[in-house]
């Protein structure tokens, strides 16, 4: 069995979104994916990187001040 890549997962996941609107047509799209995508890229991150801000905001390849407000808005960290 091969695995997908992200881009992969991500063109079968739209293609599903597309078929659940079954003809509707969708507003802000690309607002919708960016933020659907963001918490759970973080989420991984972050746990890969065993918490530790410096090293995830090197691998996202962000500023550490940045991942912190995003991790703040996304309501991963107090």
């Amino acid at each position: 069995m091969s695995k997908k890549n992200i881009e992969e997962s991500v063109r079968d996941t739209l293609d599903q979104y597309f078929k659940d609107l079954h003809g509707a047509e969708p507003h802000s799209l690309h607002d919708l994916v960016m933020a659907s995508a963001e918490k759970p890229l973080l989420e991984v991150v972050m746990r890969q990187a065993d918490g530790n801000q410096s090293k995830a905001a090197e691998w996202l390849g962000i500023n550490r001040n940045t991942l912190r407000r995003k991790l703040l808005d996304h309501r991963l960290i107090k």
